[in-house]
């Protein structure tokens, strides 16, 4: 399930200020004193995940942006919104913005998928060292890593014992490697992401459904909660 929120901001801004950190942090801030107020310190996977923020233009005063936030927990999408709705003024980073609505959807999973922001793997966390076609990863590899961690975080969510004996994807179609920056505590970082505008599986069988129902909503790769592997269903080719 999917929460679209649309706000207005209350003054002019750039894009590049307003880092995924500062997105993470105003989801954060907005169930502060809710059922989840302790997610941020929660060990473990979020299941949560988040577009970037659109249209692609820098802010400015009376005109609408929105963000899309995701995740398989029904509940946390529907308080996240009565959140927003209680309080509808609020930061992204620097940028004061006014909430100015909200709208729960539910979609339908496809055979095909589109990236809404880039998808992020680690190639070794401990070295700080991403996946990257540029450096000579391969789409197998990026697979292979992309299907462990999405049955790791579907069983845990679901309590089950899905093997990653399966294809993810049968078609891809690549569109760009992207280095974005982060700013954690003033602190920057450089990750390396991809994006895809075609993820697409031949045929679903039903029993997989759910996992890619789940894979919709939590997102693909690492780092879903900081707004990366965001994914859209589109039509198959």
């Amino acid at each position: 399930m999917r929460l679209v929120i649309t706000m207005m901001p209350r003054q002019d801004g750039k894009m590049q200020d307003v880092y995924k950190h500062a997105i993470q942090g105003f989801i954060y801030k907005m169930l502060e004193r809710t059922a989840y107020s302790g997610l941020h310190d929660a060990w473990g996977f979020k299941f949560f995940c988040f577009s970037d923020i659109f249209p692609i233009s820098p802010f400015q005063e009376g005109k609408y942006k929105k963000l899309i936030i995701s995740s398989p927990d029904e509940k946390f999408i529907r308080i996240l919104g009565e959140a927003c709705l209680t309080t509808p003024r609020a930061h992204l980073g620097p940028v004061p913005i006014e909430i100015t609505g909200v709208k729960p959807v539910e979609l339908r999973v496809t055979r095909s998928f589109i990236t809404g922001s880039p998808v992020v793997m680690y190639k070794n966390n401990r070295k700080n060292l991403y996946f990257s076609f540029n450096k000579g990863d391969s789409v197998p590899y990026f697979l292979e890593r992309a299907l462990d961690n999405a049955v790791t975080k579907y069983n845990a969510y679901h309590g089950g014992n899905l093997e990653p004996n399966f294809p993810l994807f049968d078609r891809l179609t690549f569109k760009k490697e992207v280095a974005i920056k982060n700013v954690i505590s003033g602190r920057e970082f450089l990750m390396i992401g991809s994006t895809w505008t075609r993820l697409e599986k031949v045929m679903i069988e039903p029993e997989l459904f759910p996992f890619y129902t789940f894979l919709l909503d939590a997102g693909l790769g690492e780092k879903n909660s900081m707004g990366f592997g965001f994914l859209n269903p589109c039509q198959p080719a």
